[in-house]
């Protein structure tokens, strides 16, 4: 008699996989933008405005620094906190753009590193910041990836309102500090901000500083719009209101200045003394980021000014294409951007923002992000991202407009 080694089959179920994984993963909503941007892709002739991008390949002097690091064999593990010569090229352009640190003297490369793009700075340093059990306190309507990070670390998202008036979007510091409770561990500043365009000012930016002074809060500062500016100048930075001791983690990336969004590449700057636990937490994530990335990275920050310049121009004249045709309908309702490459607009009479937003792909040949996908205030608005040659923009408004006098 053969005895059969084999495991018996076992009985055929039907597995119930999302009960299996943990719910910090499940449980995470999925994007809105996402949603609209699945339908419509592949619509011939659409426009797309929804994906927070613009349409510029990334120039020929950063492409041309990756080739040649390629070509010389820089194919190994890099340092987990970037290497020598891109941290000191993003000290050189911290110091360049943003002056002295807090009590004087320049940036040094000791203060940054090197990550997988911006969301991985942010995933970084929500991970440092916030624990299960902990809320992060997040002005709203926000780039929904902020709550997104601080839900993957356990902790629970808590939003408090922007509030929009005829000319700027603004926040409210009591409103804010309303919002705090005894488990507040972290605080979002976005600014300039995805969707709303906001600014914050200094005396806004003091303001959320003192606050988090008050409660012994860390500050996520996400300023990675701060050079997309139309008034000529940078936005003001928690780095001009600081003090050397501020609880203060910095989130910065290449892929909006420089047209990079595919290269994954950006940086965190925090206090020195975190660098053995931000180098592990590298480590245990991404193992670093490519070397010919951070070549080109380095050709970015010290060649691209007139890039930025020209960026700059190219998205003010699309802002004011965009801004001036959807008023002149007398359907929408927007604050006017001061900064990014994003107009945040109400239309009258259209409250349900996702069912709006397929509308226009099939109706109107324009793809753009709802605003419930932004969060608490975000309903009942459109983001559309103007980054795109002034051409197509006026094209994707005189289809727009077309659409709303309907």
């Amino acid at each position: 008699m053969t005895v059969s080694t084999r495991a018996a089959s076992p009985v055929s179920v039907q597995r119930d996989w999302l009960a299996e994984i943990q719910p910090a993963a499940r449980d995470v909503p999925p994007s809105g933008i996402v949603e609209v941007f699945n339908y419509g892709r592949g619509r011939q002739g659409l426009i797309p405005l929804w994906v927070g991008e613009g349409d510029r390949p990334t120039p020929p002097f950063i492409a041309n620094a990756a080739k040649a690091s390629l070509d010389r064999g820089e194919t190994f593990y890099a340092d987990q906190r970037g290497i020598s010569a891109l941290r000191e090229a993003i000290a050189r352009y911290m110091t360049r753009v943003y002056g002295t640190l807090p009590g004087g003297g320049a940036f040094a490369p000791d203060r940054f590193f090197v990550t997988i793009g911006g969301m991985h700075a942010l995933e970084i340093a929500a991970k440092m910041a916030v624990a299960p059990g902990d809320e992060a306190l997040i002005p709203s309507p926000a780039w929904p990836n902020f709550a997104g990070a601080v839900r993957l670390a356990g902790a629970t998202p808590v939003f408090a309102p922007l509030e929009r008036g005829e000319t700027r979007w603004r926040l409210d510091p009591e409103r804010l500090e309303a919002a705090v409770t005894p488990a507040t561990r972290l605080l979002v500043i976005n600014s300039p901000a995805n969707p709303t365009g906001f600014v914050a000012t200094r005396e806004e930016l003091v303001a959320a500083l003192a606050i988090a002074r008050r409660h012994n809060l860390w500050i996520l500062a996400d300023e990675i719009y701060g050079r997309l500016t139309f008034s000529g100048a940078r936005a003001p930075s928690f780095h001009d209101v600081m003090a050397p001791d501020d609880k203060i983690l910095f989130v910065q990336t290449l892929s909006k200045n420089w047209a990079m969004t595919g290269w994954r590449i950006g940086w965190l700057e925090a206090p020195p003394a975190l660098s053995p636990v931000i180098e592990n937490l590298v480590q245990f994530t991404t193992s670093g980021v490519p070397v010919f990335a951070q070549r080109a990275a380095a050709a970015a920050l010290d060649e691209g000014e007139p890039f930025i310049a020209d960026q700059v121009a190219r998205m003010r004249a699309a802002r004011d294409l965009l801004c001036d045709g959807l008023a002149a309908t007398g359907r929408v309702a927007f604050a006017r951007p001061d900064a990014t490459f994003y107009l945040f607009c109400a239309v009258a009479g259209e409250a349900d923002s996702r069912a709006l937003a397929l509308r226009l792909v099939d109706e109107a040949g324009v793809g753009v992000a709802p605003g419930a996908a932004f969060g608490p205030g975000g309903e009942g608005y459109l983001r559309l991202c103007f980054g795109r040659a002034p051409a197509e923009i006026g094209e994707a408004t005189r289809r727009l407009a077309a659409w709303l006098r309907r």
